[in-house]
């Protein structure tokens, strides 16, 4: 592709997912943090993404996390927002403020500061929610962290990947 913002690998994802997405006829939504609406720019490089996304959330801080979708100031103060319950709650939240059919959401600490022993740079949690499921589906993921870029862009990815129909938190990239 030419003229893309994006890495070509990353644009070329994206298109899979927003055909896979309109043959089905399913709406998607993103709660981003630490991708900072990277999904959402992937997707958008991709004529007719409107069809398929119907809109995203970038809440980098934790009021934003509190006061766009929801997420319990409680369970930031317990568990962190680089965590399941967050991210979790980011994708619930997401599926309620939006007209989707499944949110993807993404926290992370992408570096270089900002890691500790139990939480270190290149830790990034997902989460999956579909509209009518009670389902849970999250997990961490940690990257080898070779620069907050590479860091971003390798979950930008795996958000992607869970934005496919059939997809599940645990398939490998």
């Amino acid at each position: 592709m030419t003229d893309c913002l994006l890495p070509e690998d990353i644009v070329a994802l994206a298109a899979k997912v927003i055909a896979a997405n309109a043959a089905q006829g399913r709406r998607v939504v993103l709660a981003e943090s630490c991708t900072g609406g990277l999904v959402a720019a992937a997707l958008t490089e991709i004529a007719g993404s409107s069809a398929v996304l119907d809109r995203s959330f970038v809440t980098y801080s934790n009021e934003a996390k509190q006061g766009l979708l929801g997420v319990p100031e409680e369970i930031i103060d317990t568990f962190g927002a680089v965590s399941i319950a967050c991210a979790w709650a980011m994708a619930q939240g997401a599926l309620k403020n939006s007209n989707a059919d499944v949110a993807v959401s993404i926290s992370g600490i992408a570096g270089p500061d900002g890691g500790t022993p139990q939480k270190p740079v290149g830790l990034v949690v997902f989460a999956r929610a579909e509209r009518g499921s009670e389902a849970i589906e999250a997990e961490e993921r940690r990257f080898e962290a070779k620069g907050r870029a590479d860091v971003r862009r390798q979950a930008t990815r795996v958000a992607l990947d869970l934005l496919m129909p059939g997809s599940t938190l645990g398939d490998e990239t």
